[in-house]
């Protein structure tokens, strides 16, 4: 069988590397917010160009921290994409305000900016583009927006560690960028893990409050706040993976190139717009015989995974908010057609051009 990532064949390449930092964790004693957490916050801050990097406890802890301490709350609105992990949503609605969903890019699959200006209210108050598979959504006209309304913009970057928009890094444009280190991630913990890049001191300190049940320290707690730390052996862990990240996304970019290379035009490959780098944390085709291409992968032995089936506008849980299947076309004939095949570092050419010989002759 093919994996869609193969974490085990990751760490036997880094083992060593990885023992001896648990190992120094574990000797240190310094479990929760120690020096492993403060080395991976400079650097990774520092990777980016922002000012200021902190570890929470989760992807979806970054999103929902960020909002927060931007203060976004009860009524007001943040516009978003539907074509996303549910987490993108949840994280809005954790602190009471309305996640507003406007359609995407029929190429990227990004949030379409012309979209988002559509749906500007005067209780609109932040724009949450996600680099969808690991491709920068528009940030030049996201941007462009939240200075002529004066909203914020929080980045969803879960899946594009590394990418970049004409050199600049996903997650360093907007006022916060937001980062998961879940395991199958282009810079993956052994756990949840996860972290807020900004440029703004005050937020940075408000978040730090959050993080921490809402104290500064010393049992002082200023407000309520949140269980939603980095520990001190995720850190050491990401610390050895950030130190070859860039090599894992060259690597990525090679994988993604080869598929391009040998793949026909039966099916519909993904988009790398001029200016952008694409650090393909998916490799993500369309078809129109997405169900059929997938049952013939699964039974030559490929694994390949439909991100995302159901558009979260359509999720039952979101059902209050009243939107209906035909509210965002381009959405949700994406998630009728989508299928990722099997892309990391380490997958062999010969899987790649297996796996290819496989869709052409499907």
């Amino acid at each position: 069988m093919i994996p869609m990532v193969d974490l085990k064949r990751q760490f036997q390449d880094i083992k060593d590397e990885i023992v001896g930092v648990i190992t120094e964790v574990l000797e240190s004693s310094q479990y929760i917010l120690g020096p492993k957490v403060m080395e991976l916050e400079k650097k990774i801050a520092l990777y980016h160009g922002v000012t200021e990097a902190l570890g929470v406890a989760s992807g979806t802890d970054a999103l929902h921290l960020a909002v927060e301490a931007l203060g976004v709350g009860e009524g007001d609105e943040v516009i978003t994409t539907p074509f996303t992990f549910f987490a993108t949503a949840e994280a809005i609605m954790y602190t009471g305000a309305t996640p507003v969903f406007v359609d995407i890019e029929p190429d990227t699959m990004n949030i379409d900016p012309v979209e988002i200006e559509k749906k500007i209210t005067d209780r609109t108050r932040a724009i949450m583009p996600v680099h969808i598979f690991g491709h920068p959504a528009d940030m030049n006209s996201i941007c462009a927006l939240a200075k002529k309304y004066n909203l914020k913009v929080i980045e969803d970057c879960a899946q594009s560690f590394g990418a970049e928009i004409n050199g600049k890094k996903t997650g360093s444009l907007g006022d916060a960028g937001c980062f998961s280190f879940y395991p199958s991630k282009n810079l993956g913990a052994f756990g949840d893990g996860g972290m807020i890049l900004l440029n703004d001191a005050e937020v940075a300190a408000d978040v730090r409050k959050l993080r921490n049940h809402g104290s500064k320290g010393m049992y002082r707690h200023e407000c309520i706040g949140f269980n939603s730390r980095l520990d001190e052996i995720q850190a050491g862990i990401l610390l050895v993976k950030f130190r070859h990240i860039d090599h894992y996304n060259d690597l990525r970019r090679q994988k993604a190139a080869l598929y391009k290379s040998l793949l026909s035009g039966n099916v519909e490959l993904p988009a790398e717009r001029a200016g952008c780098m694409h650090v393909y944390h998916q490799y993500t085709i369309r078809s129109n015989n997405r169900e059929k291409l997938k049952k013939i992968l699964h039974e030559k032995g490929v694994s390949s995974v439909v991100y995302y089936p159901i558009p979260v506008h359509l999720q039952e849980a979101v059902s209050v908010l009243g939107y209906e299947k035909g509210d965002f076309p381009v959405a949700e004939e994406a998630s009728e057609k989508v299928l990722s095949l099997p892309i990391y570092p380490e997958l062999e050419e010969s899987s790649i051009r297996e796996i290819a010989e496989i869709i052409n002759h499907a």
